[in-house]
């Protein structure tokens, strides 16, 4: 399967919104006539469109939920380096941003990068040797997102974190043998959360590089949550106390 498809009805109509001119061909299914005006669309924009039959879509993403729509796109570009330090730089205090210690599961990925628009969050960060590939799957996964998040691929997630502490960013890890639980913590930008994978959870050095560990108290029998929940429930605690802080009421 090519690595630059965009499939499903949201993430292609997110990606007509966004970024048009990534859109090389469109693939639609045949006699789907609530597909027709986004043919047209696609046709407005230059864009070749074939309708096709089922089973010739089904085969271009392996068997993925496409709902009829796949479009192959030029891949979204990710942040490079000097790109990042610029927008620690501009972002300064308000600074937020989520890492992914060696997170390999692509719809994780796609998951985690929804989340982290939908929070508010600068940009994601994942190591650029041990981190799942933006895919198509995690393009589907993300809705739209890997438009619109910053992705960006550094070489030693522990070195990038040292350098984030030099800058005056805090740094903190979700770890399930926490003494703190997350709800105990004071989450303030400038702030980098980072999630370990979804067996290891977060390596030695990584562990090492943050400033705080937290918890997130588990009530049943499951010893921890997928990685994209772990995001979710991290993330939008951060928007919860910066909402009350701002309202003048207590985190």
């Amino acid at each position: 399967m090519a690595e630059h498809y965009v499939y499903g009805q949201h993430a292609v109509r997110a990606l007509l919104g966004r970024r048009p001119g990534a859109i090389r061909r469109a693939h639609l299914l045949e006699r789907q006539h609530d597909l027709d005006a986004l043919a047209q669309t696609l046709t407005g924009l230059g864009v070749p469109v074939r309708r096709e039959p089922r089973v010739a879509l089904d085969r271009l993403v392996g068997g993925g939920v496409h709902q009829g729509v796949i479009v192959e796109v030029e891949p979204a570009r990710e942040l490079d380096v000097n790109d990042f330090e610029q927008l620690v730089v501009a972002r300064g205090r308000m600074l937020r941003l989520l890492a992914l210690d060696a997170v390999e599961d692509p719809r994780n990925l796609g998951a985690c990068l929804r989340t982290a628009d939908a929070a508010g969050i600068d940009a994601v960060l994942a190591p650029r040797s041990r981190g799942a590939p933006l895919t198509a799957v995690a393009a589907k996964a993300a809705a739209g997102a890997a438009e619109t998040m910053p992705l960006v691929r550094v070489p030693n997630l522990a070195r990038t974190l040292a350098w984030l502490k030099q800058a005056g960013v805090w740094v903190v890890g979700a770890d399930g043998a926490a003494d703190k639980t997350l709800y105990e913590a004071t989450l303030r930008p400038p702030l980098v959360l980072v999630l370990g994978s979804e067996g290891q959870g977060l390596r030695q050095l990584t562990r090492a590089s943050c400033d705080e560990l937290v918890a997130i108290p588990m009530q049943g029998t499951v010893a921890s949550l997928n990685v994209s929940v772990a995001a979710g429930v991290l993330l939008f605690e951060l928007e919860r106390q910066l909402r009350a802080a701002a309202a003048g009421g207590r985190a």
